[in-house]
């Protein structure tokens, strides 16, 4: 099952991610909460719309702005409505292999 790690934590976890542009976006349900905060940090897409930010929190670390979505995407990126995507060293990983 795919998963979103940092520091050994598991962020998120879900097999009914959207993939975009080569990013795996896990449903907004799937996300470990406690692991957030939101970030004041925005964003725009042409096509995707306005993504806002989370900083990424395990224990007194500190990930800023390592966790995106978009709040109300445009129609031709509704599919990742209520889905949240990582990047800066939260490593995407299946159960086969890192990504």
């Amino acid at each position: 099952m795919p998963r979103a790690v940092w520091k050994d934590t598991v962020i998120a976890e879900s097999d009914a991610c959207e993939i975009v542009e080569g990013n795996r976006y896990f449903p907004a349900v799937a996300v470990k909460r406690e692991h957030l905060r939101p970030s004041d940090t925005r964003t725009v897409c042409p096509w995707k719309g306005t993504a806002r930010y989370y900083d990424v929190v395990v224990g007194d670390a500190v990930n800023p702005d390592a966790a995106w979505y978009y709040p109300d995407p445009k129609p031709e990126a509704a599919a990742i409505r209520d889905r949240i995507a990582f990047w800066k060293g939260v490593r995407v990983e299946d159960d086969e292999k890192p990504r």
